[in-house]
């Protein structure tokens, strides 16, 4: 169940097991339970009746693939901040709910600073990154600024 922008989860007490699946699942989402029973050191029946109550508590948002953008055709990657014109809730909250669903965006981020939203986008080419900015940035009436910075490299770290 994907979290809203402002609903805090109540993780009453993650005790020791909880947070060694967690870990185990970070490092790799594809562990199979009788290896993550294992791992962790209970019973492969306790292992996944904590793991689906994880889920369902939304401490576990999902499981996923990390497949190279190179494989999709998208191999040009680059973050771009954005900076809105308007600050009310509603002109927020509405930028966030159009910009999750614009081709090519992977992750945003509401960020702190002197920019409110990064975008994490993946793109054919240079040409279709800018095209991607102003075609769905530029022409926003919310969005006063963007800065897009090319990814040359990306590494995905162990926390």
């Amino acid at each position: 169940m994907p979290s809203e922008p402002n609903d805090v989860r109540p993780y009453p007490a993650l005790d020791e097991v909880d947070r060694a699946i967690l870990a185990e699942l970070a490092a790799d989402g594809r562990l199979p339970n009788n290896a993550l029973a294992d791992r962790v050191g209970v019973a492969p029946s306790t292992c996944l009746t904590r793991t689906r109550a994880l889920r369902e508590r939304g401490a576990i948002r999902g499981f996923h693939a990390e497949v190279d953008p190179a494989a999709l055709g998208l191999p040009l990657q680059a973050l771009v901040s954005v900076r809105l014109t308007a600050h009310e809730r509603a002109a927020v909250d509405a930028f966030r709910a159009r910009s999750v669903r614009l081709p090519g965006v992977v992750s945003v981020f509401h960020v702190a600073g002197a920019e409110d939203y990064v975008l994490h986008v993946r793109a054919a080419s240079g040409d279709a990154l800018r095209d991607f900015v102003l075609d769905h940035l530029a022409v926003d009436p919310v969005v006063q600024h963007t800065q897009t910075s090319l990814i040359f490299e990306q590494a995905r770290g162990v926390g």
